[in-house]
């Protein structure tokens, strides 16, 4: 078996808040404090995106539906239901400098993964952006395990279309929360697929989960504790897919936190969920 890719090299790339209309999407970010510019409509007809970026290289796509868009194109859009259906979190993608490699690695971990297809989006100011992408798993794109993303044209007109971060409050995306209806089954996959040892678990009343920290992967496995949970009515909508996302932040302090709850030993506050519709929560960096 081809060795496992170290935690370490797993770098977010984005991860990706959908929801029907994209201005609505960055008014409700820029109202608990995080400013988003306009990165312009992608090639497949359907969708537009926003993005907050963070000095790390990472950032939130805020991902809406064009005017008029077709809704053919949106029914048949790979997070249609997301979309339509302003489900928030969705989605996430890590970066890879070989995609090939990245490819062959998995899927000698007996993972199956698509083969790589190439898109791109041209940003309000003209600068045309291309990628290739290579989905992970059988489930919808980057909902179970990140997609694979790879630029043809330079990362940093992708991530800093100002040429810098958007904001440096916050270092950067530091946690995936991915909702799972078997949590013992959702961890073997992870470590079938990555390598790392028996996560830490810990249970959290209030978030409604029975939680699995995976290693050094960025990633939280949430099982619902009950049937009639936040948690097991969005797995019944939406499926296994991501739930909440964190931020490092370098001043917490300077955000209001709803709520606030320890997990694995890290203090995180989370943003208030009715004010920006849907979870995002900040934890204390250096």
């Amino acid at each position: 078996m081809a060795a496992a890719l170290s935690a370490a090299e797993i770098k977010i790339d984005h991860v990706t808040v959908a929801g029907s209309d994209v201005k609505k999407l960055q008014a409700a970010l820029s109202a608990v404090g995080i400013p988003s510019v306009y990165g312009g409509a992608h090639t497949n007809g359907a969708t537009e995106m926003a993005l907050s970026s963070f000095p790390d290289g990472s950032y939130l796509e805020l991902m809406g539906l064009q005017a008029n868009a077709d809704p053919r194109l949106v029914d048949g859009h790979v997070w249609g239901k997301f979309l339509k259906g302003n489900a928030g979190p969705c989605a996430w993608a890590v970066r890879e400098k070989d995609m090939a490699a990245e490819v062959k690695r998995l899927q000698g971990a007996g993972i199956a993964v698509a083969a790589p297809e190439h898109s791109g989006r041209a940003r309000p100011d003209g600068v045309r952006l291309e990628w290739e992408t290579s989905n992970v798993g059988a489930e919808p794109r980057g909902t179970f395990f990140p997609f694979l993303i790879h630029d043809f044209t330079p990362r940093d007109q992708r991530a800093f279309p100002q040429k810098k971060p958007i904001t440096r409050d916050f270092t950067g995306v530091t946690k995936v929360v991915i909702a799972v209806r078997n949590l013992d089954e959702a961890i073997k996959r992870y470590r079938q697929a990555y390598g790392e040892p028996p996560p830490i678990k810990q249970v959290d009343q209030n978030f409604g989960a029975l939680l699995a920290l995976m290693g050094k992967v960025p990633v939280v496995l949430a099982q619902p504790l009950t049937p009639d949970s936040w948690l097991a009515e969005r797995l019944d909508r939406f499926g296994e897919a991501p739930c909440a996302f964190v931020l490092g932040a370098t001043a917490p302090g300077h955000y209001h936190a709803a709520s606030k709850t320890r997990w694995f030993g890290v203090d995180l506050s989370w943003f208030d969920t009715e004010e920006l519709g849907w979870r995002l929560g900040f934890e204390a960096v250096p």
